[in-house]
């Protein structure tokens, strides 16, 4: 019994403040998880250039109704919902998760929540637990599931440690060079071959 799991952002969909960050012209809204590996710290940047800008939750969501998924995304996720059950694994935020799960034929998705006011200011965030992708794959473990994961940042790799096997899929080479004992691919013609060499089970590509 196997799961799939996978982050989101930089591996199936394209880094949602990067995006915000090209619209709104503040460069240090550019700033992820590949570059720094704490997640409060970069949270907590965030909202505070957020207040600093005056820029509210509507202002994020409108730049991300205008995001698609990376160029052969969808078929892939069609392709390894054949094989496996798949959870996505992400530190993004269900009130930016619709329109791209949409496009996704909506995967179930494990994140977490913004706090704002009534007037749409984003003021803090909800962590759906500590650690959360490693302690997802835990919890699967203890259910008997056999993990195989993939992601491309820092806050990624607790999760693929945990994992049966963990694999890089669009990692900058900062994070390659840390974590040689991932497997790093750049492409999803070779997360596939990946994900069948890692599997248990006979798999086509």
């Amino acid at each position: 019994m196997e799961l799939a799991c996978l982050d989101l952002e930089g591996v199936l969909v394209p880094e949602v403040w990067i995006a915000f960050s090209e619209l709104t012209g503040i460069d240090e809204l550019r700033a992820t998880t590949r570059d720094i590996p704490d997640y409060n710290v970069l949270m907590k940047q965030r909202l505070s250039l957020l207040d600093q800008h005056g820029l509210r939750l509507p202002d994020i969501q409108k730049v991300i109704s205008t995001l698609e998924p990376l160029p052969g995304a969808a078929d892939f996720l069609d392709w390894l919902r054949e094989r496996f059950q798949i959870i996505i694994l992400s530190d993004t935020f269900y009130e930016f998760s619709e329109p791209l799960m949409r496009q996704l034929s909506w995967p179930t998705l494990f994140c977490h929540r913004l706090i704002t006011d009534d007037e749409g200011r984003v003021v803090d965030y909800k962590l759906r637990q500590p650690d959360p992708k490693r302690a997802s794959v835990k919890a699967f473990h203890s259910l008997n599931y056999r993990v195989i994961a993939a992601g491309d940042s820092y806050n990624d790799t607790t999760m693929l440690g945990e994992a049966d096997v963990g694999i890089l899929i669009h990692a900058p080479q900062n994070v390659i060079d840390e974590f040689p004992q991932f497997q790093a691919v750049h492409d999803f013609a070779a997360l596939k071959a990946a994900f069948v060499a890692a599997s248990d089970r006979p798999l086509s590509l």
